[in-house]
């Protein structure tokens, strides 16, 4: 035997009597032996196994988009100064949730969650590289989750079934978590103000930074490359929500 043939287990088999080899076969072969005569036999299970598999790829793949995971960019910030501003807006969220109103514990967790989304949002910009992506869905996230919590401060009588299918939905859809929780909140809002004639001021300025807002972030989709747009959407998103916090008091 030369040392070529050792090396190759194919080539080792060759001539042994019996003895088929199936060079990168992706069926599992049994030996049978009766009466001295050998027989081969193929077995299905793996094929089935594949099937099966690839059945199951399909069916994920064919998920609804409700529960696909957002799209995270990794690019945003179109140089330092940029970086910089979109930080230094994203701190009056930090000093909101410090100063809302905690009387109870619902209040107690909406107040909570303007810090973090203040803290997302400046790890989201300070960061660079594959990590942005992630911050980027951390960001989303928690901005979710802080009107999923104005929701239930001012609500308490929430349907126990869309607070369960907001928290099942935040980590993939956080966007439509917003918007739901967020049209709660205008509805709750014009109500209010429409009863208690000193709320008509923070309504009217909040319904102005809203519209404002919605539109820095949609040019800001739109024209990603154009700067501080980005920035201008922080600023009026937070007077948004300081007016918000006028519901609390």
């Amino acid at each position: 035997m030369n040392p070529q043939s050792t090396l190759n287990p194919s080539r080792a088999l060759e001539g042994v009597h019996g003895v088929h080899v199936v060079p990168h076969s992706p069926f599992t072969l049994e030996e049978t032996n009766q009466n001295g005569n050998f027989s081969q036999s193929t077995c299905r299970t793996s094929a089935t196994g594949a099937n099966q598999l690839l059945l199951m790829q399909w069916a994920w793949q064919q998920r609804p988009a409700c529960l696909r995971p957002i799209k995270c960019s990794s690019h945003g910030d179109q140089h330092l100064a940029e970086t910089v501003v979109n930080v230094l807006t994203s701190l009056p969220f930090i000093a909101l949730g410090f100063n809302a109103p905690r009387k109870n514990l619902n209040c107690k967790l909406y107040a909570n969650s303007l810090i973090g989304v203040g803290v997302a949002s400046s790890l989201y910009h300070s960061s660079r590289g594959n990590l942005r992506k992630y911050l980027r869905w951390a960001d989303y996230t928690m901005i979710a989750t802080a009107t999923v919590c104005l929701s239930r401060a001012l609500r308490n009588e929430n349907s126990k079934l869309l607070m369960a299918a907001s928290a099942l939905l935040l980590p993939v859809r956080p966007l439509m978590v917003s918007a739901v929780h967020t049209g709660m909140m205008e509805v709750a809002f014009a109500k209010r103000a429409l009863k208690d004639p000193d709320l008509r001021l923070a309504h009217t300025v909040h319904k102005t930074s809203s519209l404002l807002g919605g539109m820095l972030f949609i040019a800001d989709d739109v024209f990603p490359e154009t700067p501080f747009l980005h920035a201008g959407w922080h600023l009026a998103a937070a007077v948004g929500v300081r007016t918000c916090n006028k519901l609390l008091e």
